[in-house]
Parts: C-alpha cells; sequence; structure tokens
C-alpha cells in the first residue's frame, strides 16, 4: 500500500471513529442525559462491567492518574459513578456506575445501534458484518479510548 492509500484509509477510519462518537453522544444527550462529553463514554466503556481503579481508568483512558481522578470526580457529582471500598485491596477505592450511568450506557448502545444501521443503508447488511469482522482482527482487544 502506498503511503498516500494509507493515510486515505487512515482518514477514513477516524472520519468513522469520530462521526461515530458524535453521533452516540448526541444520541445519549436526546435520550436526557446532559453534562457530560464523549470522553465521559470511553470512561464508561471501562467502569461497566465491574468497576475499576483510578488507575485502570487512567490507564485505558491514556492520561495521568489525576486527569482520571477529576474525571471521576465529575462522574460522581453528576451521579453517574460513586466510589466503593475495593473488595481486593483495602487501599484502594473501586469506582463504579450507578443506576444513573447504567441508563446512561444503555442509552448509549441505542445510539450506537441507531448509528450502524445507518451504515447499514449506505453499505449493506453483510458489508457491515464484514466490516466488523475485518475490524475486529486488526484491533480484537482495543482499548476504546479517544484519541486526544
Amino acid at each position: 500500500m502506498q503511503n498516500s492509500d494509507a493515510m486515505a484509509l487512515s482518514a477514513a477510519l477516524l472520519a468513522a471513529a469520530g462521526g461515530l462518537t458524535q453521533r452516540i453522544h448526541e444520541g445519549v444527550v436526546a435520550r436526557g442525559f446532559e453534562g457530560l462529553r464523549p470522553a465521559h463514554g470511553f470512561a464508561f466503556t471501562r467502569l461497566a462491567p465491574d468497576g475499576a481503579t483510578v488507575t485502570d481508568l487512567a490507564a485505558h483512558l491514556g492520561v495521568t492518574k489525576q486527569a482520571a481522578s477529576q474525571l471521576v470526580d465529575e462522574l460522581v457529582r453528576k451521579g453517574y459513578a460513586e466510589r466503593r471500598p475495593h473488595p481486593a485491596d483495602a487501599r484502594a477505592r473501586l469506582v463504579v456506575l450507578t443506576e444513573r450511568g447504567w441508563a446512561c450506557t444503555r442509552a448509549a448502545e441505542e445510539a450506537a445501534a441507531e448509528a450502524v444501521r445507518g451504515w447499514t443503508d449506505v453499505i449493506g447488511a453483510g458489508e457491515v458484518r464484514v466490516l466488523y469482522g475485518l475490524l475486529a482482527r486488526v484491533a480484537p482487544n482495543g482499548p476504546v479510548r479517544p484519541s486526544w
């Protein structure tokens, strides 16, 4: 693959990812979850299903522990997450989603499904399945994180 083709592919993937992120965020807001940014959604992917420490979240997001702690403070203040004692480490705190956080996560899943259905309208259901299979081979384990 030529460098220019690789750049064009990179741009297309980034545009698709950015568009998907924006559609999910807009869908979450339309479902009544305000005061969030797309970065919060990336944090939610790590907090679900079993919670995470601030250190785990920082590694997932690719940010400092201080930045992750500030993000957690914001999620706690807005009622989307809470800190609990860590069941395996008395020195650590586990950050978990509240019921409101879980409801927001379900809203994001609905918005993602709507966005992907839009792709189906453009390229067809079979091609969307092929795209998913190919991308899962290229990036099998994420992490799903914002590109700052």
